[in-house]
């Protein structure tokens, strides 16, 4: 019996030991985030409840409610949700399908993955300057019109704008969802499909019961990192068409963007909160929805 108990407080300093080292190697991590990012988000929303940042006074949520009393940002904040809503199932769409070309057995295979992956690697400079190229009003798609009989449009000052930066969005993204949703297909066992083939389910029937039931928690990954990365197009867009874009591409990111210039910290930092508000909420949703589901499925 002492024999046994000495065993347990070995076993229980033991842990206590590798938990304090453990907590060393996470104390620099942890110091980076506390300064880096938990402290400037409180200092922000600080502020966004002053009526100056220097000197300023408590005005409560006035600020917030001027914020969403303003035309600006609510053109800004229909668009970044258009955007978002447009692009996200579509780029979801185009990599599942192209995952599911690429996990059948073809030629040159591995080497349309690498084609797909590499505008992850190119640099945004690089990538706006292919663009720019290519959209420009003496761009190349302007001279393929022309030469074709049409006439040139002005495509980031027209409707068109809002459909080239889904181009870009897409093409940047496509392929890291298309990795996630190929180690995704390769993770569900061919015993499954082979079994319902046998029971005689067409092709169709396995996509719908093992495939997309199997790819559920890839599938809400996908999702919420598609819309994070819908917020990054700002870069894109702003070297594009620069900082006062056409109406139907001026984002949450070029408001704030244009308030930092002005020095007006008050609606900035509103803005980045209210922003950072519905994208916390909206995760959140998605991981009680993925969890019901996957508890419907086990």
């Amino acid at each position: 019996m002492t024999e046994g108990k000495e065993g347990i407080d070995i076993f229980t300093r033991r842990l206590e030991s590798e938990g304090i080292i453990a907590s060393l190697f996470l104390l620099p991590s942890l110091i980076g985030f506390v300064v880096f990012f938990a402290a400037p988000f409180l200092i922000g929303f600080y502020y966004s409840l002053m009526d100056s940042p220097v000197g300023g006074s408590f005005v409560g949520l006035e600020n917030y409610r001027d914020l969403l009393g303003n035309p600006v940002f609510r053109r800004a904040a229909e668009n970044t949700f258009r955007f978002t809503a447009i692009s996200v199932p579509l780029n979801m769409l185009f990599s599942l399908g192209l995952a599911m070309l690429l996990n059948r057995r073809m030629r040159m295979r591995n080497w349309f993955r690498i084609a797909y992956l590499s505008p992850l690697i190119v640099p945004v400079a690089s990538v706006v300057l292919v663009w720019k190229v290519l959209f420009d009003d003496s761009g190349a798609i302007n001279g393929w019109l022309a030469a074709a009989g049409g006439s040139p449009k002005d495509w980031m000052e027209s409707g068109w704008a809002m459909t080239v930066i889904i181009i870009v969005y897409l093409w940047k993204n496509i392929g890291y969802n298309m990795i996630l949703f190929l180690a995704g297909l390769q993770n569900i066992p061919a015993d499954y499909y082979e079994a319902a083939s046998i029971d005689g389910a067409g092709k169709f029937r396995q996509w719908t019961s093992i495939t997309l039931v199997y790819l559920t928690p890839t599938t809400f990954f996908v999702f919420i990192m598609s819309i994070i990365n819908s917020f990054k197009v700002f870069r894109e867009t702003y070297l594009i068409a620069g900082e006062y874009p056409h109406n139907s591409i001026y984002m949450l990111q070029h408001y704030m963007n244009n308030m930092f210039r002005s020095l007006d910290y008050q609606k900035l930092t509103s803005a980045a909160f209210l922003m950072a508000l519905v994208i916390v909420v909206l995760v959140l949703m998605l991981f009680m929805i993925e969890r019901r589901i996957t508890k419907s499925l086990s």
